[in-house]
């Protein structure tokens, strides 16, 4: 009665043969990978993908991934750098992607380094946006360019951009006096 027939152990084998079949390979032309941060989940510290990060919870610290959708009732509190950037909850940080839309029920606190920048409407931005032609090329070469970009004035030889004119130390001073 509830014992196994030779059917069912047959079943068994074709079921696991089809769902090792269905797993995603290793292989170099393997499609993008998806990673979800669940609703119930926290994180803490820095999320580094080459794929697709989805976030339903809450992150605090840094993530950088290819594309990242930061769903409506997730909260982000850190940087996060990434090609494709969709907000729909909550993010307190700093942006670098080439693409960001906010969502209409998006709530961003902080600056926004981008390419491009759709915000919808009852979207709530406060911050400030620059446009710059190339934000990130590649996951990879994230770290080099936002290095560069948090180089303070000191180490630049002290030469300041104030309101995009460059302005010199002895400027700076004149001007204050």
């Amino acid at each position: 009665m509830f014992g196994k027939t030779k059917d069912d152990s047959d079943r068994g084998a074709a079921a696991y043969q089809v769902q090792s079949a269905a797993l995603p390979s290793a292989a170099p032309d393997a499609p993008e990978s998806t990673s979800s941060i669940s609703a119930g989940m926290s994180i803490v510290g820095k999320i580094v993908s080459d794929g697709t990060v989805k976030v339903f919870g809450r992150v605090e610290g840094e993530l950088h991934a290819s594309s990242v959708l930061i769903c409506d009732g997730a909260q982000v509190e850190g940087d996060i750098v990434a090609e494709d950037l969709v907000i729909g909850g909550r993010v307190k940080g700093t942006v670098h992607a080439n693409r960001v839309r906010l969502n209409g029920t998006a709530i961003v606190e902080g600056d926004i380094f981008h390419r491009s920048l759709a915000i919808e409407e009852h979207a709530r931005f406060e911050g400030s946006s620059r446009r710059e032609e190339a934000v990130i090329d590649k996951p990879a070469r994230v770290q080099a360019s936002r290095i560069q970009s948090q180089t303070p004035p000191a180490a630049l030889g002290g030469i300041r951009k104030v309101n995009g004119a460059p302005e010199t130390d002895a400027h700076a001073t004149a001007a204050a006096e």
